[in-house]
């Protein structure tokens, strides 16, 4: 290979695709390339690039970075976060292992089960914060948001049956009016166990699927009484399904769900 040329591998997980680029130092691929790889009419296409680094203290396998299709850089991504474990175990030959990964919004602990190209993979997504509640009209009716943190922000509209064209207005103008951003997720109750969820990510637009959107829904769900603590939760997302367990005393999150290798790559640096 090119020494200067940048290798890639493709991932998604439940439609949220991300380019795995190794790299020694993160200063490797600049916020502006990350821009370039990710436009899906002149680039590669990705919704993000996912930096694996060496980690900065022991004890953990590597170090994530996310960067966003429009360069911004997130502190956490889960959906990011499975396909980078399952890179971790395709590179290490493990059919089922864990690990400890760091990330910019701390370590998280990962256990991959996988076959050649996918698996399956459960994720210790720390404790949510509950931040407090913002009001803000969707298609002319205001909505009462409830303002989760799970390492990155989130504004969710529980019992909100919105279309893709309501969230693409909503999604940018409520995030434009908290400090830093936020994401945002509308979500249709149908049981205790069953959500579904459309979600508008900071720095990305609306997509298939968000790791930290489904564990911030499904809080929201269960400190609001809609959803059980302790139990399975289906959180029904365009690009597929997460399962989320929520801990009633801690607020601490554990979610499972796909990831998959799409391809491989280079292209000049």
């Amino acid at each position: 290979m090119d020494q200067r040329a940048l290798a890639f591998t493709k991932y998604e997980g439940a439609g949220n695709d991300f380019l795995v680029v190794e790299v020694a130092d993160e200063r490797r691929v600049s916020p502006e390339r990350a821009v370039a790889l990710c436009d899906r009419h002149y680039g590669i296409g990705a919704d993000g690039v996912l930096l694996v680094a060496p980690p900065s203290e022991g004890g953990s396998r590597a170090r994530m970075v996310v960067l966003n299709a429009d360069g911004s850089r997130p502190e956490m991504c889960g959906n990011g976060l499975r396909c980078v474990a399952l890179h971790l175990a395709r590179h290490d030959g493990a059919s089922r292992i864990e690990y400890a990964i760091e990330t910019d919004a701390g370590v998280k602990a990962t256990a991959v089960e996988r076959d050649e190209r996918e698996g399956q993979v459960t994720l210790g997504m720390g404790r949510a914060r509950l931040v407090g509640t913002r009001r803000f009209p969707v298609a002319g009716v205001e909505r009462e948001f409830a303002l989760v943190d799970m390492g990155n922000p989130h504004a969710i509209a529980l019992g909100v049956e919105a279309d893709e064209r309501t969230l693409d207005e909503a999604g940018p103008a409520l995030s434009a009016t908290l400090p830093g951003g936020s994401n945002v997720e509308t979500v249709a109750v149908r049981g205790p166990r069953e959500l579904d969820v459309l979600v508008w990510e900071r720095g990305v637009g609306r997509t298939l699927a968000c790791g930290t959107g489904a564990a911030a829904v499904a809080v929201a769900a269960a400190v609001s009484g809609r959803s059980p603590y302790g139990e399975p939760v289906a959180v029904k997302l365009p690009g597929g399904i997460l399962t989320v367990t929520v801990e009633r005393d801690s607020l601490a999150v554990t979610l499972r769900g796909p990831a998959r290798l799409v391809f491989t790559g280079q292209v000049e640096a």
